[in-house]
Formats: C-alpha cells, structure tokens, sequence
C-alpha cells in the first residue's frame, strides 16, 4: 500500500495547491502564479514521494509508463485508483475551505474546474481544447519519460518535469484550464458539476490519447535511451 499512499498524496496536493491557487489566490496572483502553483506542487511531490512510487499523480503518466513497459497493468491499477481518490478529497478539502468565505458559491465561483467554450476563460472551440490537451500530454509525458529513464541525471528529473507544468499552464489556462491529467479534472468536476461533469469526457479522453501516444514512441525505443 505504500505506493498508492504516495500517489494519493501526492495526488491530493497537486489539486489543493493547484486548483486552491486558483480558487483562493487567483485574482492576487494572475494566471502566472496559478501556472507556478501547479508546477511547485509537483516539483515538491517528486522529491517527496518521488522515491517511494514514481510521483505519477496522473493516470495519463501512468497509462504511458503502462505502454512504454515501465510497469504493468496489475501495477498501475491501485495508482489510478490512488490518484482519482486523492482529487477528489482535495476537491472537497477545497470545496470546505473556498465556502468559507463570504459569498462563495461553487457552482458560481467554481473549483478551478476544466471546460471550454462560451462563458469559460479564452472560451476556445472544443476541437482547439482537445488538440491542446493531446499534445500538451503528449509532451509531458515525453518529459516525464526521458526525464526518469537510464542514463538521465534522476537528481534533476523533478525540476524538469515541474518547470514542463509550468510552461504547458503558462500557455493553456486560457485554453482548458489545462488538464493533461484525468484525476485533476474528476475531482473538481464531481462537486461543480453541470457543464463541468458534461465536459469532463474531453479531459479524461484528450490527456489518456496523450499519455499513450508519448508511451509508445518510448516502447518502440524512438525516444527511449533504454532501447
């Protein structure tokens, strides 16, 4: 139980700091603390759980570690589980500390759900959001692979992957609110509800699309120094 323990940990953490930036912080901090908040949240899980299960925190990372031979299936269950859990008590961790404040509704202030279209941020096309998600994924899983692969300097792995976060939120928030990771959407989703939970399909789809993608060019030994 140790690894799924660290995954829901870890997994509980990136969606309080991450989504709580935006909740509680967002019009203090702007879009470039949100994107900040999420990308030194995974960067202190990495080094924190990071030795104990991986820090996946995201099932797109595990399914692609999945494909790329990394791990197996039996394996990656319990951290999926581990990681949709983990969102969704962060969620509701979130959810009891926002309605605190005076005036908080969220099904009107929201929990930094993900979306698109009408009334949502840069309100982009479902198409745009899609293709982002998928190649945002895609990339970071790419980081993630090669970052922690042999050969790779592991010392500096978390760094890498957490400035990654960084730079797809500095880009994407606009887009999707950027999700490349179905847990981190679930959790919210489940307590906005509405147009959160009818979108949800894209941000489970889009990162997993993704995640596989990155974790074939490593299985096929295109990327992986393994190979």
């Amino acid at each position: 139980m140790r690894k799924p323990l660290a995954e829901f940990i870890g997994t509980f953490t990136l969606v309080l700091i991450g989504c709580g930036s935006a909740v509680i912080a967002g019009a203090d901090i702007g879009l470039t603390g949100i994107s900040f908040a999420f990308g030194l949240a995974l960067i202190g899980m990495a080094y924190g759980i990071g030795p104990v299960s991986g820090c996946h925190i995201n099932p797109a990372v595990t399914l692609g570690a999945v494909t790329a031979g990394r791990m197996s299936v039996g394996e990656a269950v319990p951290y999926i589980i581990a990681q949709v859990a983990g969102a969704i008590v962060a969620a509701l961790v979130l959810s009891i500390i926002a309605s605190g404040k005076a005036g908080y509704e969220v099904s009107a202030n929201g929990l930094g759900q993900n979306g698109w279209g009408a009334g949502y941020l840069g309100e982009y096309t479902m198409m745009a959001a899609f293709l982002f998600e998928v190649v945002a994924t895609f990339l970071f899983v790419v980081v993630i692979l090669g970052s922690t692969g042999a050969g790779a300097p592991s010392a500096m792995a978390g760094l890498a992957i957490g400035l990654t976060l960084v730079a797809i939120h500095l880009v994407g928030i606009n887009v999707t609110g950027v999700s490349v990771n179905p847990a981190r959407s679930i959790g919210p989703a489940l307590f906005v509800g509405g147009t959160a939970i009818a979108q949800l399909w894209l941000f489970v789809v889009a990162p997993i699309i993704g995640g596989v993608a990155a974790g074939i060019l490593f299985k096929t030994g295109a990327l992986d120094s393994e190979a």
